[in-house]
């Protein structure tokens, strides 16, 4: 199945929209080129509608905010769902600051979006109209583990029936949703949290991956998380004791650009809950 997923990815080439944080918008844009899709980043308003007609699919990305683009980030997400074209949101920050939480709310209203990817307590703070998180990162408080996994599940799939939209929460142990189905992924090393942005090119492979796939929306996020999490694994590998969170972010975007859709299905390690 998740070998199928890479496949059509790598068989269509997706044009991708982004409209993402300027921290991360050139490991976004590689790694959309490494896993088999195309990329194009446009955040103005004058022309963000225009570019999304063009593409086959959308990521918005609320990293780096401002009150121009937010209005951008709207038009073109209406746009794609009056395209039928999937969006993928990644509610960056979610709970550090007001404006962060509006917005991801006033999105999450007014956008229907194919998938919603961002760590447990980002996603909590979307469920429940507020929250905390340690700046971009999830509250220790609410990390998955192995102890409380059922209950994240259930709250992941209660939360993708509301909002109709495949839920990806992404941590030690990945968990991956629609409203009846969940999967549960143990791929990934640690130190991939000492590198900027491997969330953020996860949503933004994700959409490449669901573009490619538009009727298998939750198979498609899987797939895109146990291929992130198996690259990582590569690419901690391959690092020597000269090598430090910068060689590893290459590392990651290499294993990426070389995985087999073999190597993915016999990677992912995961159960279905």
């Amino acid at each position: 199945m998740l070998n199928e997923m890479l496949t059509n990815l790598r068989n269509q080439a997706p044009l991708i929209h982004n409209i993402i944080n300027y921290v991360t918008v050139n490991d976004c844009a590689n790694i959309l080129l490494a896993c088999g899709g195309s990329p194009i980043m446009a955040d103005d308003l004058d022309e963000v509608v225009e570019i999304t007609s063009l593409c086959g699919g959308l990521t918005i990305n609320i990293g780096t905010l401002n009150q121009r683009t937010i209005p951008a980030m709207l038009a073109a997400g209406q746009k794609a769902n009056e395209l039928s074209h999937p969006i993928v949101l990644d509610p960056v920050g979610a709970g550090a600051s007001a404006l962060r939480t509006s917005t991801a709310l006033m999105l999450l209203e007014k956008i229907q979006f194919a998938v919603i990817r961002g760590n447990i307590s980002e996603i909590k703070v979307l469920a429940n109209g507020n929250g905390t998180t340690k700046g971009v990162d999830a509250d220790l408080a609410d990390q998955v583990t192995e102890e409380n996994l059922e209950q994240a599940v259930s709250f992941a799939k209660a939360f993708a029936k509301k909002t109709g939209s495949v839920i990806a929460i992404t941590g030690k142990i990945d968990i991956v949703a629609d409203s009846n189905i969940a999967y549960c992924i143990r791929n990934g090393h640690a130190d991939m949290s000492k590198i900027t942005g491997t969330g953020c090119q996860l949503s933004a492979m994700t959409a490449a991956y669901v573009t490619a796939n538009p009727n298998h929306p939750l198979e498609a996020a899987t797939a895109s998380v146990c291929a992130m999490g198996i690259c990582g694994e590569k690419a901690r590998q391959r690092m020597t004791t000269l090598d430090g969170n910068s060689s590893y972010r290459n590392y990651i975007i290499d294993a990426i650009y070389n995985l087999s859709p073999d190597e993915l299905e016999e990677g992912a390690n995961y159960e279905v809950q």
